[in-house]
Formats: C-alpha cells, sequence, structure tokens
C-alpha cells in the first residue's frame, strides 16, 4: 500500500496544498511551528477517522475559515486505486467518503487505508497509566479488525449499561435479579476481547524482541506480557466463566462503588528491559526505543493480517537516534513507504536523505 498524493483546503495553517510522495522515502523538514505535524496529522485523520493531537474536530479548520477538506489518493499492492476525503462542512459536521462514497460508521472506514504512527507521545504508552496501553491495543485492533472494533463498542454499550444497574441496586436492591443479564453479555464480549488481544500481544512481543534486540545490538531484551484477573486463559469458555464467577465475587463491592471493577476495560500490559519494569525503572532512551520497537511490530502484524504493508509515519523521531540505530531502523523499514518529519536533515544519514524524496515546509507552504 502506497500514498500517490495528499490534497488539503483549509487545513490547519494550510490554505491549499497537492503534494506527491515518493513510493519509498519521505523526509519533511522545516522549523517547529510551520506545519510538518500537520501534514501527518492529515493523513492521519483519513486512516482513523480523527486527530492523534485534538479532540475538536474545529481545531483542524483553518483560523477564520468554516469548512476544510482532506484528499488522499492511494494505491494498493494489487493496483488497484481508492480515493478518501475527509470534509468538515459549514455546519462543524466532519464527513467520510471513500471513492466518492460516503462512509456514516467510523469502522467502516478503518483498514480502508492502514498507517503506523509514531511521534512523541507514544511515550505515553510506556510512562503513564494503563488507559494509555488499552487505549494503544484497542486502537490497533480495530485498525486491522472490523470484528474486534464492533466488539469493543459494544462492549463498552454493556459495560456502561451495567454500571447505571449497579447504581439503581444501590438504591433499589430489588433490580439485582437483572444483574445476570448483563453478567453474561459483558462476560461474552470481553472473552472475545482478551483472546483477541492475547493473541495481538503474543506476535507483538516475538517481533518486537528482535526489533529491539536489532536496534539496542542486542544489549537490551524486550519483553511484553498481558495483565487481566482472568486465571483461565485457556480458551473462550474458560475465560468467559472466569468473568462470570469474577463479577458475582465482586458484585457487592461493585454496588458500593457504582461500577465494575474486573474485565478487559481494568487489564493492561507489562512491558519490561531484561527483566525489569521500563515505566518505573527505564531511562528516558530505553523508554522511547521500546515504544519504537512496539509501534514499529505493527508494520509486520499489519501486513500478516490485511496482505500489504501499512504506511509508517514518523515524527521527529530519527534526530533522536545515534546513526547505528538510525541504519538499522532504516533497513528494518525497506519495504515500508515512509513519511518522516525533521527540524534539520544534518542529523540523518546521507544514504537517507539521498534515497528520499525531501519535502520542505514553511509557513504553511510545500517548498519541494
Amino acid at each position: 500500500m502506497k500514498i500517490k498524493s495528499i490534497a488539503l483546503k483549509n487545513f490547519r495553517n494550510y490554505n491549499y496544498v497537492h503534494l506527491g510522495f515518493d513510493e519509498h522515502l519521505n523526509i519533511i523538514v522545516g522549523d517547529n511551528a510551520q506545519g510538518k505535524t500537520n501534514l501527518l496529522e492529515a493523513l492521519y485523520v483519513c486512516g482513523f477517522g480523527k486527530s492523534f493531537r485534538t479532540t475538536k474536530d474545529s481545531d483542524l479548520v483553518n483560523f477564520n475559515e468554516e469548512i476544510t477538506s482532506v484528499k488522499i489518493d492511494i494505491e494498493h499492492d494489487n493496483g488497484y486505486q481508492e480515493i478518501i476525503e475527509y470534509r468538515i462542512n459549514q455546519k462543524n459536521r466532519k464527513e467520510f467518503l471513500v471513492n466518492g462514497v460516503n462512509i456514516t460508521k467510523i469502522s467502516d472506514l478503518l483498514g480502508t487505508i492502514n498507517l503506523v504512527l509514531f511521534y512523541p507521545d507514544d511515550l505515553k504508552l510506556i510512562k503513564e497509566s494503563p488507559g494509555e496501553r488499552r487505549k494503544f491495543l484497542n486502537r490497533e485492533l480495530s485498525h486491522i479488525s472490523k470484528i474486534y472494533c464492533l466488539d469493543i463498542i459494544e462492549y463498552n454499550r454493556i459495560l456502561m449499561q451495567r454500571n447505571e444497574l449497579l447504581k439503581k441496586i444501590f438504591y433499589k436492591p430489588e433490580h439485582k435479579e437483572t444483574l445476570e443479564i448483563w453478567d453474561e453479555q459483558l462476560a461474552d464480549k470481553g472473552s472475545k476481547i482478551i483472546m483477541k488481544r492475547m493473541h495481538f500481544i503474543e506476535r507483538l512481543g516475538e517481533i518486537s524482541r528482535e526489533i529491539h534486540g536489532n536496534i539496542t545490538n542486542h544489549v537490551e531484551n524486550l519483553s511484553i506480557s498481558y495483565i487481566t484477573s482472568v486465571k483461565n486463559l485457556t480458551n473462550y469458555d474458560t475465560i468467559k466463566d472466569d468473568l462470570i464467577a469474577g463479577f458475582k465475587k465482586n458484585q457487592e463491592s461493585d454496588i458500593k462503588r457504582g461500577f465494575t471493577s474486573i474485565g478487559p476495560h481494568r487489564d493492561d500490559i507489562d512491558i519490561k528491559i531484561n527483566g525489569i519494569n521500563i515505566k518505573s525503572f527505564g531511562s528516558q532512551g530505553q523508554q522511547r526505543t521500546a515504544a519504537l520497537s512496539l509501534k514499529l511490530s505493527e508494520i509486520e502484524i499489519i501486513k500478516s493480517e490485511v496482505g500489504e504493508y501499512p504506511i509508517l509515519l514518523l515524527d521527529d523521531v530519527m534526530s533522536e537516534l545515534d546513526h547505528k540505530r538510525q541504519k538499522d531502523l532504516i533497513y528494518t523499514l525497506k519495504n515500508v513507504q515512509t513519511i518522516i518529519t525533521t527540524t534539520d536533515v544534518k542529523n540523518l544519514l546521507d544514504d537517507y536523505i539521498n534515497a528520499s524524496k525531501l519535502i520542505k515546509v514553511k509557513g504553511g507552504s510545500i517548498q519541494c
């Protein structure tokens, strides 16, 4: 899969831009606050249906303008071409079109174009709360599996209903008899989610261990594992039975607190280097390299799932790697269309620059 071109209108600090991409390497260079990351954000919105920087669609519209649009032209490995378009209309409502057909559900957009993004905030994956790691799992799995996307949407709906019922039972205990129905539904979806996460993390662990070893010259051994309250993870039935048993065991305390205390919405990922948890004891460099290794591992997983490599977006990452790690990273990405941003190409390898399309950005203007 390759992005052939992008066209922006009134997006962030761009009035109008039409830009073509090299099928292998693209370097977007410019000073801070010139619009480099805005280009990556525009691509990301077309793939995921939302920004990675803001929750407000209005933030994406150029100052003093009312509408914006992004159109990208992609080509699959089999030669099939698609056009994805994102718009915000005058009523501040967003629209997505694929080949001119309006997409009403984000779940129908996911997978049209596969992207892997690494940007500075991805350190949250390592450093911050379990919620950040669950977001990572849900985002990546939803992008490669529409079934998972629908499962997590339904799970969250059922969870919200169960939590509302718990609060009601606290004041009206007679409603407790209906709790079993929600336990059954929540355990069903929860079991499917846990199984898919476990399979994903197992594969992610294998690939990231190899990538991390290459980047660190095999000095560091990266390992990841899934942390869940479920004890018997043998299959769907054992996970479901364990969840239902857990719901019943925690029923009284859940009623008092008004929320469901166990399930995939409470699970986490344990990330270690050489057997030591890097959230608590890892250096900044170790945390960044581990996060990068995990993100790069998605490339191979997506390739195995959908049959073609995704596009990799790297926001101000290469400059923080020494030349040895840059070279190892470049070798890892030889089959992947890569679009990176940087403030200074002097920090990059000469052979990397020479093989790339150089895109200069200044004040929302492109100077190729």
